[in-house]
């Protein structure tokens, strides 16, 4: 970079700078003060020089680098950290410029530091993506300047163009799962629902402890050891989980920055990653107006990679999905039965009247969880005053629409399919706690 680009003049400079115009000014009227003025505006001109000499005597002044995940997790913060170290041999002030991708509009990433000679320092700061898909960083830019600080130099730090991939939310992926093997409540409402009788797979006998039940003691056993044991069961294996997304015209509504969809597709990961642990078959698909993702379930170890490069690439269309394709593709395709957790957004009862009679075929092959979606937004609003008639008006509307959803969850309750209704913000611990209830219930 040539010599005048990469110079900048600094706040001192320009204070100084003024400063000295005033003295002039004011020598004309005071001529005695014009040889001390004029002195001081030769050394200032004198420190520009050193100032600049120190700066740009070295060609290596400092050293920086940026370290970013091999790929990001959709609608959590990130940790991107900015590494700089002083390779010169003086003491310099730092400010350090990150270039993240324009996507997220962060235009405060300016960091300041002041680093003696050959020390280092480190910064970490965060983004929160809203949207899966691929994100460029650009260079580092970094302005030093000396004691003196009458310029900066500036200094790019080419960085190789780092792409980073947005993948659906995985770094909940080990946290829900710690709490959906969990034996008890946890904190998010997430509990291991303790059968009653209807266990289906003997797993060992053990010593009782208080809240097992007292039908399954094993009487032999409680003679042989004379104290009480019972047999322990656990919840049947290799059953076939399966998530559909439904990637119509509802599914592109917002809430927090991002589309139903995204959460749907967060939920789905976690979801299916808790099923694999607990050696359920686990696959999924995803449906528009016209195209069908599909990927069969199966518990081989790179099934979860396999999950995750199909929901990286998923996208909402502008166009209602056709449920009656939906229902035939997969009775073709799923030919056991299996939990489908078929999250969609059903916005009305006209709505569920086109859906439910494929929503009823399809639940009386298989076990059907249908998840949509309430606005809590609406709940908020309606706690507020209302002081005009417009605002009651819209607050009885805004009643309505919440009694609607309420409605459409116990008709599909009353046709025999299992349903959740939820906030996009509690979706994912929902749809956890629906499907440890169903395996513990054994009603698949």
């Amino acid at each position: 970079m040539k010599f005048y680009k990469q110079l900048f003049f600094s706040d001192r400079f320009f204070f100084i700078g003024v400063a000295l115009v005033f003295a002039y000014i004011l020598s004309y009227l005071f001529p005695i003060i014009f040889n001390v003025v004029n002195l001081i505006g030769i050394l200032f001109f004198l420190l520009f020089i050193m100032d600049t000499y120190l700066l740009f005597s070295t060609k290596k002044k400092v050293y920086a680098t940026r370290s970013t995940p091999e790929r990001l997790s959709n609608g959590e913060d990130n940790p991107i950290e900015v590494y700089i170290e002083n390779r010169s041999a003086q003491h310099l002030f730092l400010e350090v410029i990150d270039e993240a991708p324009i996507e997220f509009q962060l235009r405060n990433l300016r960091f300041k530091t002041t680093l003696k000679e050959g020390e280092d320092d480190k910064f970490t700061y965060t983004i929160r993506p809203t949207e899966r898909g691929e994100y460029f960083f650009g260079d580092l830019i970094v302005f030093a300047k000396s004691k003196i600080g009458l310029v900066r130099r500036k200094v790019k730090q080419h960085c190789e163009i780092t792409s980073v991939k947005v993948y659906p939310s995985f770094q909940k992926l080990k946290k829900f799962e710690l709490m959906a093997l969990h034996t008890g409540h946890i904190e998010g409402g997430i509990k291991k629902v303790r059968k009653v009788g209807q266990q289906k797979e003997f797993d060992q006998i053990k010593e009782y402890v208080p809240g097992d039940d007292f039908r399954s003691i094993n009487w032999t056993a409680t003679a042989r050891s004379q104290q009480l044991m019972v047999n322990h069961y656990q919840d049947e294996k290799a059953q076939q989980v399966y998530t559909v997304l439904d990637m119509g015209r509802s599914m592109k509504m917002p809430f927090n920055g991002m589309t139903l969809l995204d959460y749907s597709i967060n939920a789905s990961l976690v979801l299916l990653h808790i099923a694999q642990k607990k050696q359920d078959l686990i696959g999924l698909t995803a449906f528009d107006y016209q195209s069908q993702n599909f990927l069969k379930a199966r518990r081989n170890s790179g099934q979860m990679q396999n999950v995750m490069e199909k929901l990286y690439n998923l996208s909402p269309s502008f166009m209602e999905t056709d449920f009656a394709k939906v229902s035939v593709l997969l009775k073709n395709q799923i030919k056991h039965r299996s939990m489908l957790l078929f999250f969609t957004n059903i916005l009305h009862k006209e709505s569920l009247e086109r859906k439910l009679p494929y929503l009823k075929r399809l639940a009386k092959k298989h076990l059907l969880v249908v998840i949509f979606f309430e606005d809590n937004e609406l709940k908020e609003e309606i706690k507020k005053k209302s002081t005009s008639m417009e605002e009651i008006y819209l607050k009885a509307l805004q009643e309505e629409n919440i009694l609607e959803k309420k409605m459409i969850a116990r008709q599909l309750q009353q046709n025999g399919i299992q349903t959740i209704l939820t906030t996009p913000e509690n979706l994912t611990v929902d749809t956890i706690n629906k499907y440890l209830e169903l395996k513990a219930r054994g009603v698949l």
